[in-house]
C-alpha cells in the first residue's frame, strides 16, 4: 500500500487527499445530481397540475353524450394543450373516452374504476412502448354528475437531458478541479514539509564530536516547532550525558592510575634499597593500603556500572531502619574512635521501611563515613529516626566545615569533591553521595541535604513507611 501511495510523506499526503477529496466531490456530485433531478420532477409535476385544471375547463359533453375538447369559444381545438402534453380521459366504470393521438394507442395506465367518490393517484413516471418516458398526473373531474378521471403526462426527455448536461458538466469539472487543488495541495505540502527536511539535513550532520549543534526551529509554537524544541531537548541530554561519560571516564582512569602508581612506586623504591623484616612490613603495609583503596574504588565503579544498567536485581523486604543505622555505626566506630569522635544514634524504634536492606546499608554506611572523615578531631555526628507524613527520616548530621553554596549543586555527580586535595588524603573516590542518591532512588526514596559553611551539615533520607504499617496507622 506504501508503494502505491509513494515513498515521501509529500506524495502520500498529496495523494491521500487528492482521493478523500474526490470522494467528498463525487458524494456531493452524486447527492446534488439527486436533488437537480427531483427538483426538476417537482417543477413539472407542479406545472401538469396546473395544466390539468386548464384541461377540465375544456372538456364538455355533447348532446349525444360524446366527450369534447374545445376552447372556451366552443371550438374543438385538441392544439390547446400544446407544449408536447398528453391526454387520456376514463370514465369511472374503466371506459376510455379520449386518448391523444401522439400515444398512437398506447395506454398511459391502467383501466380505473371508481369505487365511490375517493380515488387518488400519485403523480409517477411511465415509459411507453416506444421507449419515452412520460410523466403523469392524474385527477378525479365531473362533468354534468358524471365522474371522470383525467390523466395528463408529458415526456420527461428535456428533463433528462437537462439532468444529463449537468452530469457531463461535473464529469469535466471535478476531474479539473481535483486534479488543481491536487497541483495545489503538492506545492502547499512541500511548503509545510520543508522546515522537517531542513531539520533532518541538519539532523544527519550531527555526530558525537558536534552534540553541541542544534536545530534551527523557524516557528517553536506550531507542531514541527514542537518538534524541533523536543530534538534539541534530545540532543542536550545526549550532549551531557556524552559529557559524563567523558568526565567519568577521565576520572576513573585517574583514580585507577594513582593508587597503582603508588604501589609501582613504592615497589620500585624497595627493591633499590636493602631492609630488614620490619622494613619489607612497612613496604607492604603501604602497598597493601593502596590495594584497598583500588578494591574499594572498583568495587564501587562496579556498583554504579550495574546500576546503570539496570541489572542489579532489588530484593526488597522489611527493614527497621533504626536498627540499620546502629548496624552501620558500629561498622564505622572504630574510624570515628581514632578521631576520638562521638557517634549518636537515636529514634524512633519502631519505624519501618519497605527496601532492599544490602543496597540501603550501603547508603547509611557511605553518609556515616562521610561524615566521620569531614568531622574533625572531638566531633560528633548524629543521626536521627524519625516519621513525617508516612515517610520515614534519617538525618545525618556532623560537625564538619559544611559545603559551600558553589558546590552545593554538584555533590552528588561523580568524583566531584569538595577538597580534592582532602579527599584523596582521606582515600575517598568522589563515588560515595552518588551511590547514596541512587540506592535511595531505587528503594523509593529521595534524599536531600542542608548546609551552612562552619556549621556542619546535614543529609536528609526520605524513605516510605513500609506498606502494612503505613496501613496500620491509618486505621
Amino acid at each position: 500500500m506504501r508503494n502505491l501511495l509513494g515513498k515521501s510523506l509529500r506524495s502520500r499526503l498529496t495523494i491521500l487527499y487528492g482521493l478523500l477529496l474526490t470522494l467528498a466531490l463525487a458524494l456531493y456530485a452524486g447527492g446534488t445530481s439527486v436533488y437537480f433531478l427531483h427538483n426538476l420532477r417537482q417543477q413539472l409535476d407542479l406545472s401538469l397540475n396546473r395544466d390539468i385544471e386548464t384541461v377540465e375547463g375544456l372538456l364538455s359533453l355533447a348532446p349525444d353524450g360524446h366527450l369534447e375538447i374545445g376552447s372556451e369559444e366552443g371550438e374543438a381545438r385538441e392544439g390547446d394543450l400544446g407544449r408536447g402534453y398528453l391526454l387520456e380521459v376514463w370514465s369511472g366504470n374503466g371506459v376510455l373516452l379520449y386518448r391523444s393521438d401522439e400515444l398512437n394507442g398506447a395506454a398511459m395506465g391502467q383501466p380505473v374504476h371508481l369505487n365511490g367518490n375517493r380515488w387518488r393517484e400519485a403523480p409517477h413516471t411511465v415509459r411507453l412502448p416506444n421507449g419515452m418516458r412520460v410523466r403523469v398526473a392524474s385527477r378525479l373531474h365531473r362533468i354534468e354528475g358524471q365522474p371522470l378521471v383525467l390523466r395528463l403526462g408529458v415526456s420527461e426527455e428535456p428533463l433528462w437531458q437537462q439532468f444529463w448536461e449537468m452530469v457531463g458538466v461535473m464529469s469535466i469539472g471535478l476531474p479539473i478541479t481535483v486534479l488543481l487543488i491536487g497541483l495545489t495541495g503538492y506545492m502547499v505540502a512541500g511548503r509545510a514539509l520543508r522546515p522537517v527536511d531542513l531539520m533532518a539535513r541538519h539532523a544527519a550532520k550531527i555526530s558525537a564530536e558536534r552534540l553541541d549543534d542544534r536545530l534551527t526551529i523557524s516557528n517553536p509554537d506550531d507542531e514541527l516547532g514542537h518538534l524541533g524544541r523536543a530534538f534539541n531537548m534530545t540532543l542536550g541530554r545526549l550532549q551531557e550525558s556524552f559529557d559524563q561519560l567523558r568526565r567519568f571516564t577521565a576520572d576513573a582512569s585517574h583514580e585507577l592510575r594513582t593508587p597503582l602508581t603508588a604501589i609501582r612506586s613504592v615497589g620500585e623504591v624497595a627493591l633499590q634499597k636493602a631492609g630488614g623484616v620490619p622494613y619489607y612490613r612497612d613496604i607492604i603495609g603501604s602497598m597493601l593500603e593502596e590495594v584497598n583503596r583500588l578494591t574499594r574504588l572498583v568495587e564501587s565503579l562496579l556498583t554504579i556500572s550495574r546500576a546503570d544498567a539496570g541489572q542489579i536485581e532489588l530484593h526488597q523486604t522489611t527493614v527497621n531502619a533504626l536498627e540499620l543505622v546502629q548496624e552501620a555505626a558500629t561498622l564505622l566506630e572504630s574510624l570515628a574512635e581514632e578521631k576520638q569522635q562521638t557517634v549518636v544514634v537515636e529514634g524512633n524504634p519502631n519505624l519501618d521501611v519497605w527496601a532492599d536492606r544490602l543496597i540501603l546499608r550501603q547508603a547509611v554506611i557511605n553518609l556515616l563515613d562521610n561524615a566521620v572523615k569531614y568531622s574533625p578531631v572531638g566531633g560528633s555526628i548524629h543521626v536521627d529516626v524519625s516519621v513525617d507524613n508516612h515517610t520515614v527520616q534519617i538525618a545525618f548530621q556532623d560537625s564538619g566545615p559544611g559545603i559551600p553554596v558553589e558546590h552545593r549543586d554538584k555533590v552528588f555527580q561523580r568524583f566531584y569533591r569538595v577538597d580534592e586535595a582532602r579527599t584523596r588524603a582521606e582515600g575517598g573516590t568522589g563515588l560515595g553521595l552518588s551511590i547514596v542518591k541512587w540506592a535511595v532512588s531505587v528503594n523509593g526514596g529521595s534524599i536531600e541535604f542542608d548546609s551552612e559553611p562552619g556549621q556542619g551539615c546535614t543529609f536528609t533520607m526520605r524513605l516510605p513507611l513500609n506498606k502494612i504499617q503505613n496501613a496500620t496507622e491509618k486505621l
